[in-house]
């Protein structure tokens, strides 16, 4: 059996995508060989990806005018981009949920981009600003949805970071 080292992204107009993307900085040696490790399953892997990075200094450059200048970022693409349903900011990551109205990878090239100039300008650097992987997961259903939204919510709280400044939901 032939093992594939990435899984390929899947497009489903009109179903909800969880979608996981970090800065360029944060990658270093140990998520490289998560990165890279093929006896991992995707969802594995994205979870010891996520535990690490919330823990890590590494590219943690979303904070302060960073931090909100993304906030409204995101919540500016809603129904041009996506449908959005909820979002967190970490450090040096971020998850967000929305409703797919373009296609994925179409979707996140454009928020990358986008968001990219802006950052650097505003960090005053210049250069790749986010990592070009991204993790990308349809939800299946009510309770997998469930599941992924409550993950979302409880991201910053578990990293002991101000959850009104970086959570965002349409329930609240």
């Amino acid at each position: 059996m032939q093992k594939h080292k990435k899984l390929p992204h899947i497009d489903a107009d009109g179903y909800y995508q969880f979608v996981t993307f970090r800065t360029n900085d944060s990658i270093d040696a140990y998520i490289a060989s998560l990165l890279t490790n093929t006896n991992l399953k995707s969802s594995h892997k994205q979870y010891k990806i996520d535990k690490y990075l919330d823990n890590s200094k590494n590219g943690a450059y979303l904070n302060g005018a960073v931090l909100a200048y993304l906030y409204d970022f995101l919540k500016t693409n809603d129904k041009t981009t996506y449908e959005l349903i909820s979002f967190v900011i970490m450090p040096n990551h971020l998850h967000i949920l929305f409703k797919q109205i373009k296609p994925i990878s179409q979707t996140i090239k454009s928020l990358k981009a986008r968001s990219a100039k802006e950052i650097n300008f505003l960090l005053e650097k210049s250069g790749k600003f986010w990592a070009s992987d991204y993790y990308d997961k349809v939800i299946r259903d009510d309770e997998h949805f469930a599941k992924v939204y409550k993950y979302i919510q409880n991201n910053a709280l578990k990293a002991n970071l101000n959850i009104n400044e970086r959570f965002y939901s349409i329930y609240t």
